[in-house]
C-alpha cells in the first residue's frame, strides 16, 4: 500500500507513501528509517535498468530547512530529523534529481499545509511531496511545479499535487 510501480509507455513510474515516523522516540521512527533503507536498496536496482524513472509521492521528508516554514519548530520532527534527511540525500547521491528543486530553488515552495491554526492562509507549509528523477528522466525534464489550486478549495486534502513534464523520448 506504500509503494506501487508501473511502466507507462517508456517511463517507469512509482508512487510512494513513506511512513511519517512520529514520534521519533517510538518504533514508528525506526520503521520509517528501515523503510527508507529498503527504498534506497530498491532504487539502486532500478537505476541499473538505465531507463526513465519517476519516483513520486509523499516522502514525509523535508530535505532541508528551506522546505519548512519553521525549521526550529520542526527540528525534533521525524520529517526533518537528521537521520531522515541523510537517507533522503542518499537517494539523491544515487543519481536522482529532485524535479522541483531542479527548476525552483527558491525558499517557500510547499506541498503540505496542516489544517490547524490557519496554516494554509498563513502559508505555513512543508515540502514533503517529491518527484525524484533518474538521470534519463532528468534529461527529459521540461517543467515542474506545485498545483496549489486544489488546496484552496472547500474540504481539500492537506497536500497539493506536485507535477513534472518530460519531453518525448
Amino acid at each position: 500500500a506504500r509503494y506501487v510501480e508501473a511502466i507507462v509507455g517508456n517511463v517507469r513510474i512509482a508512487s510512494i507513501y513513506l511512513p511519517n515516523g512520529n514520534p521519533i522516540d517510538t518504533e514508528k521512527f525506526t520503521y520509517k528509517l528501515a523503510w527508507l533503507d529498503r527504498l534506497i536498496s530498491h532504487v539502486r536496482t532500478l537505476l541499473t535498468y538505465e531507463e526513465t524513472l519517476v519516483l513520486g509521492g509523499d516522502y514525509n521528508v523535508c530535505p532541508t530547512d528551506d522546505d519548512v516554514y519553521d525549521p526550529d519548530g520542526f527540528a525534533g520532527d521525524a520529517l526533518c530529523h537528521p537521520e531522515t534527511r541523510t537517507r533522503f540525500r542518499t537517494l539523491c547521491y544515487l543519481g536522482l534529481t529532485d524535479a522541483l528543486r531542479a527548476q525552483h530553488p527558491q525558499f517557500g515552495l510547499y506541498t503540505f499545509w496542516d489544517y490547524q491554526a490557519g496554516c494554509w492562509n498563513k502559508d505555513q507549509g512543508l515540502r514533503i511531496d517529491h518527484l525524484m528523477l533518474s538521470p534519463q528522466a532528468a534529461d527529459r525534464l521540461v517543467a515542474s511545479g506545485v498545483d496549489t489550486g486544489p488546496r484552496g478549495k472547500e474540504k481539500p486534502s492537506d497536500h497539493t499535487p506536485v507535477w513534472c513534464e518530460l519531453k518525448d523520448d
